[in-house]
């Protein structure tokens, strides 16, 4: 691709792996910054070496260790993912192509997501968790020099595992060892089904927080 060509937000094929572009910096060599959408992991890369790739329904995709498909079947309602591929932000929402965000709020004339954006139904696709029948996987451009599926979908190590809805923890360093759940988050606050409010470093730390299964993976 030329320079010129590339976009925030849009979806890429970097070094056969899907990747979403977060920055453009032309003043730099690589100046292409990118996730890998399967770990979140950060890349640099030059214009050149991308290729543009345009999200549709039915495509699925590991994000974050965990694969979803987009699907225009139902509109999204608390706790759901979305990927926002047509964005028509109003003036005081900041949302761009391709965000992923979880959604707080729904109704009749949209949603609003985790970040406070108002997004309409006709803006975003629905992220359904797993890979549905007849998806059409795009985790890698070329499967046959892809990683092995299986090692794309490995979760962290528990001490290393980022906070997600519908996470099982169990509190390690009282007496109270009744499960909680990850029923929100935003920004790097978590709120957890008791009510509580933590931030996201102190449920990582193992020492306090045994992290025990996904609930929305059961």
């Amino acid at each position: 691709m030329k320079l010129y060509q590339v976009r925030k937000g849009q979806f890429v094929y970097f070094n056969n792996e899907l990747h979403k572009v977060y920055g453009v910096k032309p003043m730099y060599k690589k100046s292409v910054h990118l996730l890998r959408l399967r770990d979140l992991s950060q890349h640099l890369a030059k214009a050149i070496e991308v290729e543009r790739y345009k999200p549709k329904e039915g495509d699925s995709f590991v994000f974050n260790h965990q694969p979803y498909t987009l699907s225009k079947d139902r509109r999204a309602v608390e706790g759901d993912y979305i990927l926002i591929h047509n964005p028509r932000p109003d003036a005081l929402d900041t949302y761009t192509l391709n965000e992923i965000e979880v959604v707080e709020k729904s109704d009749a004339k949209g949603v609003i997501t985790g970040n406070s954006h108002g997004v309409k139904h006709h803006e975003y696709m629905l992220m359904i968790p797993g890979r549905l029948q007849d998806c059409h996987p795009i985790d890698f451009k070329d499967y046959a020099l892809g990683t092995d599926s299986d090692e794309a979908l490995t979760p962290p190590p528990v001490e290393q595992r980022i906070p997600q809805l519908g996470d099982i923890y169990i509190k390690r360093d009282g007496s109270d060892y009744s499960e909680v759940m990850v029923t929100a988050i935003k920004g790097q606050t978590v709120y957890l089904g008791d009510g509580t409010e933590i931030v996201k470093e102190d449920l990582m730390d193992a020492d306090k927080w045994e992290f025990l299964y996904n609930f929305l993976e059961k």
